[in-house]
């Protein structure tokens, strides 16, 4: 039976809550750790749960009790989680079973959060962003890696403390059945500064990642390889929405091709305005890329709006190309043309 302890500290009144946000009193272990980080996974979905099951496995209680990682799941997915892990699947990493300190759906239930991962949907991403604020700190770290161009804009609207790295994700990943994720190559996280914070380098971070074996890239500025995969994703995810092809059967129809140049030229024009600076070439190399996937690849928009799920991240792409092209007064003639046409579907 452990004793109860009692620890008086006199300290300055400034330096109180440095020393509080020090010590933390560990529910799940049962004592006092000090400097243990809490690590939140908010969506365990295809990159969510790859990413967050490479966190769990490494620091399960059984083998590296210096970390506390919580996903925050829904439904069958989560019922499977809680009975028997979450399961992935890879070639990178064979089958593996990973085992949170706690998987939920109420993030109420966790305690103050160190990095946030949050890997929920575009459509998603707000109500995500509210139900973070009583379990941040100073000094939280947030990644979320989201299929946007303004992602860390969009969460400074609810979240006005912590530091939210800008960050992409590369990944082909899904969920299999309730309970098991599938990937394919190794994902891959880039992230960069925090505007609002631009002396902060998250050396505590990296040393996760390093432990947890997840590739990632620090850039000085995500900003570039952000909207370098923007500008792929959101005009092929418009026009397969908009058609409903195949990423190949785009290629392969002049007109439909046309379109997605159209896309990329007007993405290309607003990240030019803002400087950023992209790729030579960029609209080619993002063709070239189109190719490498095989046939058949339908992309994500394309199938919620085919299926009518009645959400999508159609706001994500369309919505963020008009509202971004009228304040920094680009014509995007091309997307509107194409969001007119999917709210009618």
């Amino acid at each position: 039976m452990l004793a109860k302890v009692k620890v008086l500290l006199f300290v300055r009144k400034k330096d109180r809550e440095d020393v509080i946000e020090y010590l933390a009193v560990n529910q799940y272990s049962g004592g006092v750790t000090m400097n243990k980080l809490n690590v939140c996974v908010i969506g365990v979905g295809g990159v969510g749960g790859y990413f967050g099951g490479k966190l769990a496995h490494a620091f399960s209680s059984n083998s590296d009790p210096s970390v506390d990682v919580f996903f925050l799941a829904r439904g069958k997915h989560l019922e499977a989680i809680t009975k028997n892990g979450l399961i992935v699947k890879s070639p990178e990493l064979g089958t593996i079973t990973c085992k949170p300190t706690l998987a939920t759906d109420r993030i109420s239930e966790l305690p103050q959060i160190d990095f946030f991962l949050i890997a929920v949907k575009g459509y998603d991403l707000m109500e995500a962003a509210t139900s973070m604020a009583n379990h941040l700190k100073g000094n939280t770290m947030i990644l979320a890696p989201l299929n946007g161009a303004d992602i860390r804009e969009r969460l400074r609207i609810k979240i006005h403390t912590g530091r939210i790295f800008p960050s992409c994700v590369y990944i082909s990943s899904y969920i299999e059945e309730p309970g098991v994720v599938q990937t394919g190559k190794p994902g891959k996280i880039i992230f960069g500064r925090d505007p609002a914070h631009p002396d902060d380098v998250p050396n505590e971070l990296f040393k996760l990642f390093q432990k947890s074996s997840i590739d990632y890239e620090w850039k000085g500025d995500a900003n570039p390889a952000i909207w370098e995969k923007y500008i792929f994703i959101a005009s092929f995810s418009l026009i397969s929405a908009y058609s409903n092809r195949t990423l190949d059967e785009i290629l392969e129809e002049p007109s439909l091709k046309k379109e997605v140049i159209g896309i990329m030229n007007e993405i290309h024009s607003i990240a030019l305005k803002k400087k950023i600076q992209l790729p030579g070439g960029i609209v080619d190399l993002s063709l070239k890329r189109a190719t490498m996937f095989p046939p058949g690849t339908q992309t994500s928009l394309q199938r919620d709006i085919s299926q009518k799920k009645g959400k999508s991240e159609l706001e994500l792409f369309g919505g963020t190309i008009l509202h971004l092209g009228k304040e920094m007064g680009i014509p995007t003639p091309t997307t509107r043309k194409i969001c007119l046409e999917l709210e009618r579907i």
